[in-house]
């Protein structure tokens, strides 16, 4: 796209990000959630390295709800009619979800446990 100024590149980005806000809730709860979680990294007075693990751990969480998002999406924008190989991708997305919100328990427990005890 040549002529297109970067900022409109990062008001495009902005807007899907808006808009998954909007229509998503599993995305709100992931981002409550980094909210929850970053709170208490806070008041526990996590270290330098532990809040990269946090920050990294909470990024892919969010990233990868924004990819499975654009997958629906793009799934239900080729067609409307059930297809195994639709619904494959759909759940297959979903699962990559799941286990990164998995590993961010595991992970926040490992963070988050030493400061509790």
């Amino acid at each position: 796209m040549r002529g297109v100024r970067e900022r409109d590149r990062f008001a495009w980005a902005w807007s899907g990000m808006k808009a998954a806000v909007k229509e998503e809730a599993h995305l709100r709860f992931h981002l409550a959630a980094a909210v929850v979680a970053f709170t208490a990294g806070g008041i526990v007075g996590l270290s330098r390295w532990e809040w990269a693990v946090l920050l990294l751990t909470v990024g892919a969480v969010i990233t990868l709800e924004l990819v499975n998002t654009a997958i629906e999406r793009a799934v239900d924008l080729v067609t409307d009619e059930f297809h195994p190989l639709a619904k494959a991708a759909k759940d297959i997305a979903a699962a990559a979800v799941l286990v990164a919100a998995g590993l961010a328990v595991i992970i926040g427990v490992l963070l988050f446990w030493p400061h509790l005890r």
